[in-house]
This record gives C-alpha cells, structure tokens and sequence, in this order.
C-alpha cells in the first residue's frame, strides 16, 4: 500500500479511535452503553441508523453483483431501499414506545414471559451472527488485497477494533462512528458516480447504450435473469430484503437512542432519503466496475466480486482515490460490525442474562460487566465462523439474515402490535417456526449443498432455492396463528394497554 494509503486508513481509524475514548467517558450506565441514553436528534440518529445499514453488503457486494450480474445485482439496492417504507409505516413508532433496550423488551410489554423473552435472544444472535460473518468476510477481502496480509489476519484486525469500540464506547461511539461514516461513504459513493458519468460524457442514455456491449453478457447485462434465472427465488430474494429490516436487531436497536416516538420517524425519514440516494448511485458504481475494470479482473481479486468498487476507484481516480475509497470501506464494516455486536451483546447479557438468569435484580456494574463480556464472545464467534466464508458474496450473506429476521422476528412483531388475541403461545411459535424453517432451508439450498467450488459442501441440494424466504416468512406467520388459536385467549385488557401505548407513547 501506498503512503496515502497508509495515511487514510491511519486517520480514519485514528478519528474512529478518538470518538470512542470521548464516549468512554460518557458511558457509565447500561442505558448509555446500550442506547446512549436516549439522547440522539432525530438526523443524527437517521445518519447513524443510514451508517448502520449502509454496510459491506451494500458497498462491496452490490457492487460487485451489479457488475457481474447486471440487473439481477440490482434486486439488492431495490430490496434494501423499500424496506425502509416497511419500516417507517408499521414498525418505527410502536416499536420505540414499547421497548427499551432489545426487541425482547418490546415483546413482552405485551407477554411477560421469560420463554418469550429467551425465544427472541435466540433470534437476535442468530441474526446477528449470519450478518457479521458478511461484515467480516468484507472486512477481510479488503485489507487482504490492499496490504497483502493473509485473510485471516485480517479479520481478526477488524475483530480487535470493533470489540474495542463496543466495550468501552457502547452505544455512543458506535453511533458516532456511524455517522462518520455514512458521510464519508456518501462523499466517496458521489465522487466515483460524478467520475464514471463523466466517462459517458454525463448522459445516463449513453451510459445504458455502451452497457449492452461492455459486458460479456450483452444486452441481457440489462435484463433479469443472468443470476437468478427462477423467478420464483428472485421474488424470495426480494421479500426476504424488502420484509427483512424491520426485524433486523440491530436497526430495531436504533430506534431506542432517541427521546420518543417523534423523534424515531424524523430518523426514519432521514435514513431513508440517504439510503435512497446511495442505492441509486450502486447503479454507477456497478455500470462503472463492469465497463472500466472488467469481470475478469474484478473475479481474479476475488471470486464473489467484493472488490469491484475499490478497483473501479483505483481505475477512474488512480492509487489515491482507491486509498479514499478503501478506508472508508473499512470504516464502514468497522462501524457495522460494532453496531451488530452491540445489539448480540445486549440479547445476551440484557435479556438472558439479566432478565431470565438474574430476574432483572443487577446493579449497573453488573450489567455493565455482563454485556462487556458478551461483546467479547459475540466478537470471538464471529470471527471463528467468519474465516471458513470467504468465498462467498456479502451480498448474499446478508440477504440470509434478513430472511431469519423477516421469518422469525417480523411475525411476532406485527401480531404483537396489531392482533388482539395473539398470546404467548403464538409469540413462541412464530419465532421459533421461522428460525428453525429458515435456517433448515438455507441448510439444505444450493448455497451450502452443490457441485464443488460452487456451495460449501458437496453434494445434490435437497431445496431448490438459494433463499426460502418466500417459504419460511408465510411459515413465521402461519406459526404464530396456529400457535395462538389452538392455544388459550390472550388478555384483551393487556392488548388494549398495549395498543394505548404503542400509538400515543402514554406510559401511565
């Protein structure tokens, strides 16, 4: 690496590391580490919330997918930015008036269960730990390519410094490094969409014309069907993204960083017009790596196409630009990766640990030294599994954890907010059918059982698609009704509380 190379990554991580002991500080009590004491505006939340989502996924791998996949790559961008709208409508504002720390705190301001509570932990770290391997397989790549260090070194680099942020910042340096970041990752984003357009002489038309014939594909690099040639597993692709977020633990999590319910949309509103300009941008980006660096040499950096935009950077704005480029991808799965432990942390050390182990009687100390530890082991398990995924797209990987959140979480959700006869049966059922029949899914697809080099075992897939969310989302729902009918009534009086509150905020 270059010393202007050398010099980004040093600054960006010396900014990040600054942040973090400032917000060591002001971190004294379980409520500052988990939601920085509810203390962010609404745009420096919606920045952070956008810093959170904007991720490895998004940069590095939608990149590459629309670069070797043409249209197909683009599902990813038009799935994550209309999840935002699920978001926003059905889940932002109940979500921060029945919750404190966790989804598991939401929950059961309805169904004061420790089963409930212990079947939610078990969802947030699953999810958890499919999106970290993303962030870190990301991670890895990056600084592989660009140091020359082995893989594994790598991700245990990024693992030190993400559990170094978590453990002694909490939640406010994490949001802080965020929005650090989701500013960088937008000047970079529009720096490289303004050079790649003027590469077309700033006519998109011509953009779209030259794309026919830049590609080995042809004209089909603008048509689906490239990747996913079933129409079935593209539309499972798609609800898993687009259904995903709002059950996704550590966006939920944000949402408890703001004062009350108000401040909580003006964040979602924020968000979204960030994530909304970024993931239009990813079309120049993936146009650009497909036209001005090439597949073949965006594959023979790496398999996936992880690297497309750092090499598209190097290619329009030489070693300088890639240098920019690259260490703001690494603060970007820096800032991830603390965002995703911090909310594992707090399903292990708040809900389990605290809730059902200690039945909520911990001093701050105690919480505090409980969800320090259980950074260090969401960390270390991320990083054990991270190393035997390095082939695999990033992009994909996080489209599996969406569809555990979507399948598990976003039933309990919904029906704990909107259905009055839902009860603590149907809660566990919808939780633990969608787990269980999303992981199983994924266990048996074309991802894990394959010809060699194309799946991580070898062998005949026994589902046909490379995400069953379009199975295993209508089973988390269905789960929950069977669940609930077959069971007791629920409490209408506690569904009326509930609702009361969900809506206005009142805690009286």
């Amino acid at each position: 690496m270059s010393a202007v190379g050398l010099a980004f990554f040093v600054g960006i991580v010396g900014l990040t590391l600054i942040v973090t002991y400032f917000a060591a500080k002001r971190t004294n009590t379980a409520s500052e580490f988990y939601t920085a004491g509810g203390g962010l505006t609404g745009w420096q939340n919606g920045l952070a919330i956008a810093g959170d989502y904007l991720s490895a996924a998004s940069f590095l791998g939608i990149a590459g997918a629309i670069a070797l996949n043409g249209f197909d790559g683009f599902f990813f961008s038009l799935g994550y930015l209309v999840a935002y709208l699920v978001v926003l409508y059905l889940v932002a504002e109940p979500l921060r008036n029945l919750g404190k720390y966790t989804l598991a705190d939401m929950i059961n301001a309805r169904f004061d269960q420790k089963k409930i509570r212990a079947t939610a932990a078990l969802s947030t770290i699953t999810i958890v730990i499919f999106y970290m391997i993303a962030q870190l397989v990301g991670a890895g790549a990056l600084i592989q390519l660009l140091l020359g260090i082995d893989y594994w070194v790598a991700v245990l680099i990024v693992g030190v410094m993400m559990t170094v942020y978590v453990l002694f910042g909490g939640m406010t340096a994490t949001s802080w490094v965020q929005i650090i970041k989701a500013v960088l990752l937008m000047i970079g984003t529009v720096i490289i969409s303004f050079l790649v357009l003027a590469k077309f002489h700033f006519n998109i038309f011509e953009m779209f014309s030259e794309m026919k014939t830049a590609t080995p594909h042809g004209e089909n690099f603008l048509n689906p069907g490239v990747k996913y040639t079933n129409p079935v597993d593209t539309m499972s692709m798609t609800m898993a993204l687009v259904l995903g977020t709002a059950g996704l633990p550590h966006i939920l999590m944000r949402f408890f960083t703001v004062k009350d319910a108000k401040t909580a949309r003006s964040s979602v509103v924020v968000a979204t017009w960030i994530v909304g300009i970024f993931y239009i941008l990813t079309i120049f980006l993936g146009f650009g790596a497909a036209a001005f660096v090439g597949s073949n040499e965006i594959i023979a950096a790496n398999a996936a196409g992880n690297m497309a935009a750092p090499l598209l950077a190097q290619a329009l704005g030489g070693d300088m630009l890639m240098s920019f480029v690259s260490a703001v991808a690494f603060a970007t799965i820096l800032a991830v990766v603390a965002g995703l432990v911090l909310s594992g942390a707090s399903a292990f050390a708040h809900d389990i640990y605290g809730e059902i182990i200690k039945k909520g009687k911990m001093t701050e100390r105690q919480q505090m030294l409980a969800a320090r530890y259980a950074s260090i082991s969401v960390a270390v398990l991320s990083i054990s599994l991270a190393l035997f995924a390095q082939k695999m797209n990033v992009a994909f990987l996080v489209s599996l954890a969406f569809c555990v959140a979507a399948s598990a979480n976003l039933p309990v959700i919904l029906y704990t907010i909107y259905w009055k006869r839902f009860n603590t049966t149907g809660a566990i059922t919808a939780m633990l059918t969608g787990l269980i029949s999303a992981l199983v899914l994924v266990a048996v697809s074309p991802n894990v059982l394959g010809p060699e080099g194309a799946a991580i075992f070898v062998g005949t897939p026994l589902f046909p698609l490379t995400n069953p969310a379009i199975v295993s989302i209508p089973a988390g729902f269905l789960g929950g009704y069977i669940g609930t009918v077959l069971s007791a009534k629920a409490d209408a009086l506690r569904f009326a509380e509930v609702s009361v509150k969900a809506n206005t905020g009142f805690k009286g």
